[in-house]
């Protein structure tokens, strides 16, 4: 069953490979009909020139014999009657003029000694007769011309051809000179007809022929051309898939080869480019990861430092002398921003480097968002719309980062209340939405809100967030599988979107069971709360 499959699939793939290649806008095609218009209007026009140049000489030999041989047929018996013959000897001198080489049917219409017409058919009462003539050539014949000095003759030998029931006939008059009998004859051409037929079929199958070989020629030709193009578009295509060391084999010296020498120089140049650039981003995420790594260990010291001076501050008797208080909540704050701002660079450095890792869990969604509300006494600020019962399995922690970025970003920059709302879309995936009730996000700062270090105001380049909560909140909506979206609601407010599958792990390797990067640790929830600057 496996290899009939197998068997199917690979003809289907054929199959669309040769319906690709035959494509209306396939060269390959373009080329075949141009060579065969070509081929096609070359042949017709040498047959139909062939059949004509023929047919002429055929008719013309043909008539030309005919014609002589009646008309010195009419010299010599019809010429030698009295100028009043009975009917018999019309009809006898028709019978000998009939039996000519040429084998035409005569008529003789004369008039008697009694002034009645007579008439001689060499072909009996059912054969040639005056009706057979055309009208307009018995007035030709009949009519007497004036004689001058380009005119010998008051009458003329005429001819026409007519088709009698699909058989086409010559037909040819003549009065005899000096008085006596107008003879007709009538010449079938039926076998020149047949000639002529037989010479249109063999001219048709020529121009078949023709056709074929011109379309076998287009096909070969086409082979030739676009064989090496073909080439180069599939080397273009794995370039663009990022297979950098793709390179043609070069033969000729034509246009073709050249231009394959060239993608492989532009091929070249553009690996090398590429592995520069990939050795200054490595360098630079090592340089990042490394001064995080060494900035933690004297900023845990000062953090200490810090929270001993601002414990002293906030004690009843404190010790601190209140000229330099201000000075030492600064430090104190500023010392809590740049711990934030090196947890930060440390999560996005993990993400750049492809060593974030999930920690799945069955969540009740819900749940989640009230202890990540409570957790920062944000309960006043926030109204939650949602049922309990909502369940998905995900990384708590990291739902925790996305949430606390999500709101705290509204509570800042929208100001509350804050509705969050939780639901769950036709496809299982559950949707929570994040509103506040401020001015909205403008229109030119939206692409751009989960940019890194993106601040909307440039009169305010510095705040209290560092411009990667917003960023990292999405990198971790993607390690999901899932999306954020950003947008203004029409009722005033912008709305913060997450959705996220209900089941991802078919997105994640089982045996991976350590959330953030090893050694480096865990983001924790006092570093979480660093928002964007939408």
């Amino acid at each position: 069953m496996a290899s009939e499959e197998g068997g199917l699939r690979g003809w289907s793939a054929a199959r669309r490979g040769r319906l690709a290649r035959l494509r209306l806008t396939s060269l390959r095609l373009r080329l075949v009909v141009v060579f065969g218009a070509v081929a096609l209007t070359a042949a017709v026009s040498a047959s139909g020139i062939a059949y004509w140049l023929n047919r002429e000489a055929v008719l013309s030999r043909t008539q030309g014999a005919v014609l002589r041989d009646f008309e010195q047929e009419m010299q010599n018996r019809a010429g030698a009657l009295p100028e009043h013959p009975s009917q018999d000897e019309l009809q006898h001198t028709a019978g000998q003029m009939a039996n000519s080489s040429q084998r035409f049917s005569v008529l003789l219409v004369g008039a008697d000694a009694g002034g009645t017409t007579v008439y001689g058919n060499s072909g009996g009462l059912s054969g040639f007769s005056l009706e057979d003539v055309p009208e307009s050539l018995r007035a030709a014949v009949t009519k007497q011309q004036d004689l001058t000095s380009g005119n010998k003759s008051p009458y003329h030998l005429y001819w026409q051809r007519v088709v009698d029931h699909g058989t086409p006939y010559l037909v040819a008059g003549t009065k005899v000179i000096g008085g006596g009998p107008t003879g007709y004859m009538r010449k079938s051409l039926e076998p020149e007809a047949d000639d002529l037929n037989s010479l249109a079929w063999s001219l048709g199958i020529a121009t078949g022929l023709a056709l074929i070989g011109a379309a076998l020629l287009a096909q070969a030709a086409a082979t030739t051309v676009l064989k090496p193009v073909h080439r180069l578009g599939v080397a273009a295509r794995r370039l663009g898939e990022g297979r950098l060391d793709t390179r043609l084999r070069v033969s000729g010296t034509d246009e073709l080869a050249d231009l394959s020498r060239t993608f492989n120089r532009t091929a070249e140049a553009l690996e090398k480019r590429v592995d520069d650039m990939a050795a200054r981003d490595n360098a630079s995420r090592r340089f990042v990861a490394d001064m995080s790594h060494e900035l933690r260990t004297p900023l845990t010291a000062i953090t200490a430092v810090t929270e001993v001076l601002e414990e002293e501050l906030d004690a009843e008797s404190g010790s601190i002398d209140p000229m330099i208080e201000p000075a030492v909540r600064l430090v104190v704050s500023e010392t809590r921003r740049l711990n934030d701002l090196v947890e930060n660079l440390m999560e996005v450095t993990r993400f750049d480097a492809g060593t974030a890792r999930l920690v799945l869990d069955d969540v009740d969604v819900v749940d989640q968002i009230t202890h990540c509300i409570d957790a920062r006494a944000w309960l006043d600020a926030v109204d939650l719309d949602a049922e309990r019962g909502i369940h998905a399995l995900l990384d708590p922690r990291r739902l925790d980062v996305i949430l606390a970025n999500l709101i705290g970003n509204a509570l800042k920059h929208g100001g509350s209340p804050v509705r969050v709302s939780v639901s769950k879309a036709d496809d299982g995936a559950v949707v929570i939405a994040v509103r506040d009730h401020g001015p909205g996000i403008p229109e030119e700062v939206l692409p751009h809100v989960f940019d890194r270090f993106y601040k909307a105001s440039a009169s305010r380049p510095r705040s209290e967030g560092s411009g990667l909560g917003l960023s990292i909140a999405l990198e971790n909506a993607h390690i999901h599988g899932g999306e954020i979206t950003a947008a203004n609601s029409p009722d005033g407010g912008a709305v913060f979107t997450l959705r996220l599958p209900q089941d991802i792990a078919d997105l994640t390797d089982p045996d991976d069971e350590v959330g953030g990067g090893g050694a480096d640790g865990g983001q924790d929830e006092k570093a979480v709360q660093d928002k964007g600057e939408a």
